[in-house]
């Protein structure tokens, strides 16, 4: 898949289990995107997610929860997701998508990325390229070896370094060239 364009920042309110927004760079970023009331949120994205951090080392691989609040507004308020988050014992970052400041019920980042619903899963290169976006839940072994491709591509990359032949190949590792 052709890597989307550099992708518009996580525009939020808070965070919880960070001081401020986490370091990404040089890693690979999984976002995923929930809403605490939201059944396949609970039931299938987050473990997946808590899998997904335990599975790769922390310097490979960014995971972020992002809740973003779409509906409910009353009832998911940030010490409500403080409580949830220490309830379900979920320790990565996790940032309050921020609110349409016209008042509409769409939060900015949800809409930036014109995500469709939650669960979503925004997935990230190591330069910070915007590589999948999916509405729903992937098959663990599906979403382990997409970003098992992107951590590995990365780490070729940065072997081949400056070695890199003038046909754009080092290592058996090709890039793509540039338009």
């Amino acid at each position: 898949m052709k890597p989307l364009p550099t992708p518009p920042p996580l525009i939020t309110t808070r965070w919880f289990n960070s001081d401020g927004p986490p370091a990404l760079a040089g890693r690979v970023v999984a976002v995923y995107a929930f809403q605490m009331l939201c059944p396949g949120c609970v039931a299938n994205a987050l473990p997946q997610a808590q899998r997904l951090r335990e599975a790769f080392a922390e310097t490979d691989l960014a995971v972020i929860g992002l809740h973003t609040v779409f509906e409910h507004h009353e009832a998911n308020t940030p010490a409500a997701l403080e409580a949830f988050l220490h309830e379900y014992r979920i320790r990565f970052p996790v940032g309050i998508d921020a609110p349409d400041p016209s008042g509409g019920p769409i939060p900015q980042t949800m809409r930036a990325y014109a995500l469709q619903g939650t669960p979503s899963l925004l997935l990230f290169d190591r330069q910070g390229r915007l590589v999948h976006k999916l509405f729903g839940h992937p098959p663990d072994l599906t979403l382990g070896a997409a970003v098992q491709a992107l951590v590995q591509s990365g780490e070729a990359a940065a072997t081949a370094g400056s070695a890199e032949a003038a046909d754009g190949c080092a290592d058996g590792v090709c890039a793509a060239p540039t338009v």
